[in-house]
C-alpha cells in the first residue's frame, strides 16, 4: 500500500490549516466551525501562530480571518459573545503570547466554561527543549519541571493539552474538537503551544487537513424516563416550567411555545433562558428567582411540579433554594447534560431540549392545567406587566433612573435588536424589566457575571448578527474594567450602540452592601477626605471623553428627551456610538419579592448589620434542601 502523501508545514501552520477545515452540522445545516482567530502577538506566538495566520491570510483571507484585539481577556469574551449568538454552532479561536498574555485569558476561560460556551484558546508556552530556560516570563516551579503558567487553565477549561512534540498535534486538535462540539460538555478548550514547537516543521498526512464535519447530536429521551416523567406531570395541579439557556441553544423555542400554549403550563425564565418565550406569550410569567418577576415567583411558590428544561438551576434561579415553597414539590429535569438532570432530586430526562419537549408533548397529549390555575397565571402576568409599564414611565422632573433607561431602550429598539449586559445592577433590572420579543434579543452573561464582558461580548454578538443593532448596556464600574474593545469595534467597522450609565460607583454592590448592613462602604468613586475615608466629593471622571478617545462617536444625555434623541441618532449612525447618561443609583427597580443568600455577620458593633442579620435569619428559614425524590 502506498504511503499517504504528506505536506511539510510547521506545527503552527498545520494548526491553522486544520482549524480552517472544521465544520459543524445540525439539522442539515452546515457551517465552518471557526469564524476566525482573535489574537495579540508577543514573543511566544508571533513567529509561530502569527506567521501561520499571515501566511493563511495571504493565501485566502476568508478562511480564518485574523482580528487584532486590545485585551486578551476581552478577546475571549468576544468569542463567547459570538458563539452564544450562534447557538454554540460556531466560535472563534484566540491566541496570545506566553506569560501575562496567556494568564489574562484565564478569566475568559472560566466565563466560557461556566456558561458552557465553546471557545478555543491557543496560548504560547515556554520552550519544550528548555535549552534557554528560564526564558522571559517563564514560571520557575521548584517542585515540577513541566509546569508553566498555562497550567492555570486546567481547572477552568473542559479540555487541556500541551503540544510538546509535532506528533501530538493531531490528537490534541481532535480532542479539542470533540469537546467544543459536545453540547453536554462544551466550554473553554486550551491547547498550549511551546514557542519552539510552533516553529518546528513536520511532514503531515494530507488527510489531517481534509474537511471534517462534526455532527451536533440531539439525544432523545429514554422511553422509561419519559414514561415516569409524564406520569408525574399528568398528576400535577400547578406545574411550572423553568426555561434555561438550553432551550434557546437547542432552537426549542417554537416547540416550547406550542407545548405550553396547549397545556397551559406557565414558563419562568432564567437569565440565560430569557427569550425562550416572548414576554407577551399567554403562558410567560417572565424572569424567575432572585431577580425575577412577582408573577413568576408567585407561581414558583405554589408549584407542585417544576419542569426544568435546559437550566442548571443556579442560586439566582432558585432564589437560593427558597423559590419553590410547596413542601411536596417535585422536579422533572430535561437536560442534555446528565449532571443537571439530577439537581433538586429531580427525575432525570437526559435529552436535547427540543427533543425532550416534543416527546413530553406527545406523552401528555390529553393533559392541560385547570381553568382556575390558567386564569391565575394570566392575572399575575398582567399585574407584573402593569408594574413594568409604571417603571418605564418617564417623569423628567424627577430625572432619569436605570429602569427608565431600560424602558426607553426597549421601546426605541426593534424587536430583533439585541441587548448585551453582564454585571452590576443592570442584569437584575433587565431580567425583570426587559420585554423580550425575539429568542436572540436578550444576551446577558450571568453565569460568571463578569465585569468587563459587556463591550467585548457585544462586539462578538454584533459580528455574529450584523443585520441587528446591538445595544450594550454597561455601568461605569464595568466600563472602567474593560472598555478597550471599543477600539477593536472601530478598527473592524463593527457598529455597537453602547449605553454607558454613569452613577459614580458600584450600584449593585452598593445596594447589596446596604442590605447586609454595610452601609454602601467602599462602593462609590470618591476622593479620600482628610479624615482618611473615601467619602469625599465625586471623582471628576469623564467616561464620555474616554470613549471618544477610543474612536467612538459620543452623545451625552441628561434627560429622557435627550436620551430618546440620542438613541435615534445612534440607530441612524453607521459607526459605534456611546450614549453617556447620568442616573441615580439610589432609585431601584421594582422588587422581586424574592431572596438571595448572602450571609450577614453574626455579630457586629453596627446596628445596621444587626438589623440585617435578623432579616437574613428570617429568610434563611425558608431555604430548602429539595432532597425529596421525584418518584
Amino acid at each position: 500500500m502506498a504511503a499517504e502523501p504528506a505536506i511539510r508545514l510547521t506545527v503552527a501552520q498545520a494548526t491553522i490549516r486544520f482549524l480552517a477545515a472544521q465544520y459543524a452540522e445540525r439539522d442539515g445545516e452546515r457551517n465552518r466551525f471557526f469564524a476566525g482567530c482573535f489574537g495579540i502577538f508577543g514573543h511566544g506566538n508571533v513567529a509561530g501562530l502569527g506567521q501561520a495566520l499571515l501566511q493563511e491570510e495571504l493565501r485566502d483571507p476568508t478562511t480564518l480571518p485574523y482580528v487584532l484585539g486590545r485585551n486578551e481577556q476581552a478577546m475571549v469574551h468576544s468569542a463567547v459573545g459570538y458563539a452564544r449568538m450562534k447557538d454554540r454552532l460556531q466560535t472563534w479561536a484566540v491566541t496570545s503570547s506566553v506569560g501575562p498574555g496567556a494568564t489574562n485569558m484565564v478569566t475568559g476561560a472560566a466565563l466560557a466554561t461556566i456558561n458552557r460556551i465553546p471557545v478555543l484558546l491557543l496560548p504560547g508556552d515556554t520552550f519544550a527543549t528548555r535549552v534557554s530556560a528560564p526564558v522571559l516570563q517563564e514560571l520557575e516551579c521548584t517542585e515540577a519541571g513541566d509546569i508553566t503558567v498555562n497550567d492555570a487553565f486546567r481547572p477552568v477549561c473542559r479540555y487541556f493539552d500541551r503540544v510538546w512534540r509535532p506528533e501530538q498535534l493531531p490528537a490534541a486538535m481532535l480532542g479539542a474538537m470533540r469537546v467544543l462540539t459536545d453540547p453536554a460538555n462544551t466550554g473553554a478548550v486550551t491547547i498550549a503551544m511551546p514557542q519552539d514547537v510552533q516553529a518546528q516543521a513536520f511532514d503531515w498526512p494530507e488527510s489531517l487537513f481534509a474537511e471534517r464535519v462534526w455532527h451536533i447530536r440531539r439525544p432523545v429521551p429514554e422511553p422509561a424516563e419519559l414514561h415516569r416523567a409524564a406520569a408525574i406531570i399528568a398528576a400535577a395541579k400547578r406545574p411550572l416550567i423553568v426555561a434555561g439557556g438550553g432551550v434557546i441553544y437547542s432552537s426549542a423555542t417554537e416547540a416550547l411555545a406550542r407545548f405550553c400554549r396547549r397545556t397551559g403550563i406557565p414558563v419562568g425564565h432564567s437569565q440565560a433562558g430569557k427569550g425562550a418565550l416572548p414576554y407577551d406569550h399567554p403562558q410567560s410569567v417572565g424572569a424567575i428567582g432572585s431577580t425575577g418577576t412577582t408573577a413568576a415567583n408567585a407561581v414558583a411558590a405554589m408549584a407542585d411540579v417544576v419542569i426544568g428544561i435546559g437550566t442548571r438551576y443556579s442560586d439566582f434561579t432558585t432564589a437560593s433554594r427558597s423559590a419553590f415553597a410547596d413542601p411536596d414539590v417535585r422536579f422533572v429535569n430535561v437536560n442534555v447534560a446528565p449532571h443537571d438532570t439530577i439537581k433538586n432530586s429531580g427525575l432525570p430526562i437526559v435529552a436535547d431540549a427540543r427533543e425532550g419537549i416534543v416527546a413530553l408533548d406527545a406523552a401528555l397529549a390529553d393533559y392541560t392545567v385547570g381553568p382556575d390555575y390558567r386564569d391565575e397565571v394570566v392575572r399575575l402576568a398582567r399585574q407584573w406587566d402593569d408594574t413594568v409599564t409604571a417603571a418605564y414611565r418617564i417623569d423628567d422632573s424627577a430625572g432619569i433612573n436605570q429602569s427608565r433607561v431600560i424602558g426607553l431602550v426597549n421601546t426605541l429598539s426593534e424587536p430583533t435588536d439585541v441587548v448585551v449586559c453582564a454585571a452590576g445592577s443592570m442584569p437584575g433590572d433587565l431580567h425583570k424589566l426587559w420585554r423580550t420579543r425575539d429568542p436572540k434579543g436578550y444576551h446577558v452573561e450571568y453565569g460568571y457575571s463578569c465585569m468587563g464582558y459587556e463591550v467585548a461580548g457585544g462586539l462578538g454578538a454584533k459580528m455574529a448578527c450584523p443585520d441587528r443593532d446591538v445595544f450594550v448596556l454597561v455601568g461605569d464600574g464595568s466600563y472602567l474594567m474593560m472598555a478597550t474593545e471599543l477600539a477593536t469595534a472601530v478598527q473592524e467597522g463593527v457598529k455597537l450602540i453602547v449605553v454607558l450609565v454613569q452613577n459614580h460607583g458600584f450600584a449593585s454592590i452598593g445596594a447589596l452592601s446596604e442590605s447586609v448592613g454595610s452601609q454602601r462602604f467602599g462602593t462609590a468613586y470618591r476622593y479620600r477626605t482628610q479624615g482618611g475615608r473615601l467619602d469625599g466629593a465625586k471623582l471628576p471622571v469623564d467616561l464620555a471623553a474616554n470613549a471618544a478617545s477610543l474612536g467612538a462617536a459620543v452623545v451625552r444625555a441628561t434627560t429622557a428627551a435627550e436620551f430618546t434623541d440620542a438613541v435615534k441618532v445612534a440607530k441612524a449612525n453607521e459607526v459605534t456610538t456611546v450614549i453617556h447618561v447620568e442616573t441615580d443609583p439610589l432609585i431601584s427597580a421594582p422588587n422581586s419579592q424574592s431572596w438571595w443568600d448572602v450571609p450577614v455577620s453574626e455579630v457586629s458593633e453596627l446596628d445596621s448589620t444587626a438589623t440585617a442579620r435578623q432579616a437574613y435569619e428570617q429568610n434563611k428559614a425558608a431555604q430548602r434542601s429539595y432532597l425529596r425524590p421525584a418518584e
